[in-house]
């Protein structure tokens, strides 16, 4: 019974899952044929729309070769029309290159036939004048430079006629007084002591005998050192103010130190204050460039504009007058419509030399005008170094007014002084020196000491000797006395002949 009622279930479930299988299957089959027959009107209109697009794309293809084909049209038109102007030009050409080949011919045959005329004329010409043009040209560069010298010679003569005037003088005064007084410098006079006052006490304790640190600073510095006999100073001989600056800054820093100290440690201590020296040196030259907005010369230049810092003149200090002679010199060019640059550049160098006469002989304006030639100054500059004690000619404006402004800078109310005593002194020692001397008539000191005029016997002295008495006297003053600078000795020799008339 069971077993019966769960077949008639098992049948009727089978049954119901038939016809639930067959309502899917039906219902598949209309959802098939619904897409089938949507994926076919889809398809018709993809077909339809790339139908279309596709004609359209065949359209504007067409539309585009067209166009192409009538740009081609038109090209060949353009390329016809330019190959019959090509052709046009090119026969313009060949006419105009036969026209100038007929030109140029013609231009030959005149121009020989126009050398051949002046060739002619010339000979014609020369024939009736008796010279030729060589001889002419000649004659007349000789008559103009004839006429320019006696125009020179006139307006050099009227110049000097004039120059005495009051009215020139005037102005020159006037010019000066300006200068001047447009400047304002420190005018505190300096001196650079060759003998220094120290305690014995301080002798005693810090050199005791002396010997070996003087020594090693002497051998430093370039100079020598000696302890005055009653051991109260220490005096500083030699040429070199620069060495003598070392020498005074090593004492100083020993005397300081208060103690002995051995020779290596002091020749260390004099080489790092000289390296100190140097650096400060250059860095003066530097900034006396840059006060005067001019610009820098050669290092070596600099160097030595520097070191007129420790070289006085009768107590004036050389860096400062070579600025101050800058400065003025420069306010003359200005009166004087010159270049201000040159000429402050020409003043600031003019001593330059002083700072190598110790170790160069001669004169310093020499010396330094040399110096800057050869360190690539240009001429004008160098001249004026060399001029301002007219140890050179004057060639230009500049070495005149360069030369104004070093006298005006060491000339002012205070610039420089001397002791009377020892000034005369020293004068007197020279003329005495020079008047031992056999043959001597009679001599004379002149520039402050500056240079020493002997005038000799003619029946006693030859020219030979006469230059010997040069030289020799010069190197007896050297040993004998002690002088600032240099001092130039002249020996004039002068044959003087008399006859009486009755």
């Amino acid at each position: 019974m069971l077993r019966s009622q769960r077949l008639a279930e098992w049948n009727r479930l089978l049954q119901q899952t038939k016809e639930r299988a067959a309502e899917i299957v039906d219902e598949a089959r209309t959802n098939a044929e619904r897409q089938l027959t949507q994926a076919r009107s889809d398809a018709a209109e993809q077909k339809l729309r790339r139908q279309q697009q596709g004609e359209r794309d065949l359209q504007q293809r067409r539309e585009l070769l067209k166009r192409g084909q009538q740009q081609i049209a038109s090209w060949d038109q353009t390329l016809q029309r330019t190959e019959q102007q090509i052709e046009a030009k090119i026969a313009m050409l060949v006419e105009r290159e036969r026209n100038l080949t007929t030109l140029a011919a013609r231009q030959k045959a005149a121009q020989d036939r126009r050398s051949s005329l002046i060739q002619q004329t010339s000979e014609q010409l020369q024939k009736q004048a008796g010279e030729t043009f060589a001889d002419a040209k000649a004659r007349l560069i000789l008559e103009w430079t004839e006429q320019a010298r006696a125009a020179g010679a006139d307006r050099v003569r009227q110049l000097e006629q004039g120059q005495n005037s009051a009215e020139v003088a005037g102005r020159a005064r006037r010019l000066l007084e300006v200068t001047s007084q447009r400047y304002e410098g420190h005018y505190l006079t300096e001196r650079l002591l060759s003998t220094l006052p120290i305690p014995t006490e301080i002798i005693d304790r810090v050199f005791g005998d002396g010997a070996d640190v003087m020594a090693v600073i002497g051998e430093v510095a370039n100079i020598k050192l000696t302890i005055s006999d009653d051991r109260s100073a220490v005096r500083l001989e030699g040429q070199d103010s620069f060495g003598r600056e070392i020498a005074r800054r090593t004492l100083a820093r020993l005397i300081k130190m208060g103690s002995r100290s051995e020779p290596d440690s002091v020749r260390r201590m004099a080489t790092g204050l000289s390296e100190d020296l140097d650096r400060e040196t250059v860095e003066l030259g530097r900034r006396a460039f840059k006060e005067l907005e001019i610009p820098r010369a050669h290092p070596d230049i600099v160097r030595l504009v520097g070191r007129l810092n420790y070289r006085t003149s009768y107590s004036q200090n050389q860096w400062k007058h070579a600025v101050e002679s800058a400065f003025l010199c420069g306010m003359l060019a200005a009166e004087l419509r010159l270049d201000m640059k040159i000429a402050r550049r020409a003043a600031l160098m003019h001593d330059i030399g002083k700072s190598l006469t110790h170790a160069i002989d001669g004169s310093h304006a020499v010396i330094g005008a040399d110096y800057a030639r050869r360190l690539g100054e240009s001429e004008m500059v160098a001249n004026a170094i060399g001029a301002h004690h007219l140890d050179e000619p004057f060639n230009s404006p500049y070495a005149l007014i360069v030369a104004a402004s070093d006298a005006m800078s060491g000339g002012r109310p205070g610039a420089r002084h001397e002791q009377e005593g020892s000034h005369i002194q020293r004068i007197d020692d020279l003329e005495k020196l020079a008047l031992g001397a056999q043959g001597v008539d009679r001599c004379y000191a002149l520039q402050a000491g500056r240079e020493l005029r002997i005038h000799v016997r003619e029946n006693q002295v030859d020219d030979l000797r006469a230059a010997l008495m040069a030289s020799e006297l010069a190197q007896k003053i050297s040993d004998n006395l002690v002088f600032p600078g240099q001092i130039k000795v002249t020996v004039i020799r002068e044959l003087n002949v008399v006859s009486v008339a009755n």
